[in-house]
């Protein structure tokens, strides 16, 4: 499988198999579109890198996904101090009740995440809402907790942080710069577009309030030398995200991520969400990123977007890029209730809980592996296949159809699941506006990294 395309004044093809990326003249693209004989491009054959076939789908196997969890989801609040529009945890209740977790709850699930994470050494704690900084005190706590819970087996624990900014201080700046690994902060871009969607439980615009907020922690973060990203959602009502973009890194952000708002298109409460539509200005606006990106480097002020970021040396084993994000299996989400989900995406979603810390008998050793009930079926499970736990094994992308035809399989791996079952009714179906995004993405990261390599 090949894939060819135009980036700017570039013909690149992409090799799959291989995941080698070649640049052609016009004239070596023109006989590859037409099947002319091309002496250049049967080199390529004969070296390998194009045509080449694609690691044996029968090698990768999902048995074992699961036997080891390396990554756990904290939801320390089901509450929030802001109600954003799009926000798809219904204002941080996910539907349920509004509440904070205990710090007992949140021991439990470390104590569970280093229990069932087998040989692995590194190990990673989100802290998630809502807004987590609401429960600060059961997040300093937990922290400092998992510090020393971390020592006995050797393993070490990667904190991480998402949060609207809203009760950023000096304080809390501190204990972040000296204990996170990353922080995500919250925030769309231009005053006007921001407070379009992201307001306070009063309607009030929010950028006003958090501004200068994250700028201070921006400047603390980098100069204690640690990583943070600010991450936007771009609307209908924000087609020209990259001018967000642009206004964001023109603060002095470096490292930001505009994503799109993933919501149902038919809703008429919702006039802001994308549809298939859009795709033709949401393609060009990536193109218009892309060329000012370029701009950009080439004046010395590059501009890390999380979407461009791409490893085409393949490290990340063919396992790996086959199997995507772990959730269910290797990745799960704990509620303040203890409850365990198979990711922040599917928290309150029926029939897909895992199993819960709370039990009559005390504590569970292991939420991943001890408490996996009967599950929804899947198209083409079979009954030995019905667990929650063989139902994410085998979403990757040799048992999703239209993974199986799709270039960029390997460095998408099939996609969010939550996505998949919330907009397709399947979690083995890909969510189609998505993949039409993500397939442009690809392209603009590859091209980007072409054009740096040759010099242009």
């Amino acid at each position: 499988m090949i894939h060819l395309y135009r980036f700017q004044e570039l013909n690149i093809l992409l090799d799959v198999g291989s995941g080698a990326v070649h640049i052609l003249d016009d004239a070596a693209a023109d006989d590859l579109r037409a099947g002319r004989d091309n002496e250049e491009l049967d080199a390529l054959v004969r070296e390998g890198t194009l045509h080449a076939p694609e690691p044996d789908a029968d090698a990768f196997s999902p048995e074992g996904r699961g036997a080891v969890v390396k990554a756990m989801c904290l939801h320390v609040a089901h509450d929030c101090n802001m109600r954003c529009g799009y926000c798809f945890a219904d204002a941080g209740g996910f539907g349920g009740a509004r509440g904070l977790m205990s710090l007992e709850t949140g021991r439990r699930a470390i104590d569970c995440l280093l229990a069932a994470s087998g040989a692995r050494r590194n190990l990673e704690v989100d802290f998630f809402g809502g807004e987590p900084l609401m429960n600060w005190d059961v997040v300093r706590a937990l922290v400092l907790y998992g510090r020393e819970r971390e020592k006995p087996p050797g393993k070490h624990l990667r904190f991480t942080l998402t949060t609207n900014g809203l009760l950023l201080d000096d304080e809390k700046t501190a204990f972040l710069n000296e204990h996170m690994d990353n922080v995500i902060l919250s925030i769309d871009g231009r005053p006007v577009v921001n407070d379009r969607m992201r307001k306070t439980a009063g309607g009030e615009g929010t950028y006003g309030k958090i501004i200068d907020k994250l700028l201070r922690f921006k400047d603390a973060r980098e100069a204690a030398g640690k990583l943070y990203y600010v991450r936007g959602t771009y609307t209908r009502h924000n087609l020209d995200f990259a001018e967000d973009v642009k206004h964001l890194a023109g603060l002095g952000f470096k490292n930001i991520s505009v994503e799109p708002a993933v919501v149902a298109e038919d809703d008429p409460q919702m006039p802001w969400a994308l549809t298939e539509k859009d795709l033709p200005a949401l393609c060009a606006e990536y193109d218009r990123l892309a060329a000012w990106m370029r701009e950009e480097d080439a004046a010395g002020r590059p501009v890390s977007f999380f979407h461009f970021k791409i490893d085409l040396e393949q490290g990340p084993c063919v396992y790996k890029r086959a199997a995507g994000c772990g959730a269910g299996t290797e990745y799960v989400a704990v509620t303040p209730e203890g409850d365990v989900y198979p990711c922040h995406q599917f928290v309150g979603e029926e029939g897909y809980r895992l199993g819960s810390l709370e039990t009559a008998g005390g504590r569970q050793a292991c939420p991943a592996l001890c408490c996996r009930d009967a599950a929804p079926t899947v198209s083409g499970a079979t009954n030995k296949e019905s667990s929650k736990t063989s139902i994410f094994s085998r979403a990757h992308i040799h048992t999703k159809a239209p993974c199986r035809e799709c270039w960029a399989k390997y460095y998408c791996s099939g996609g969010c699941h939550a996505n998949a079952l919330h907009f397709e009714g399947d979690i083995l179906t890909p969510h189609r506006l998505s993949c039409a995004l993500e397939r442009k993405r690809v392209e603009c990261a590859i091209g980007l990294l072409a054009a740096k390599a040759v010099g242009l």
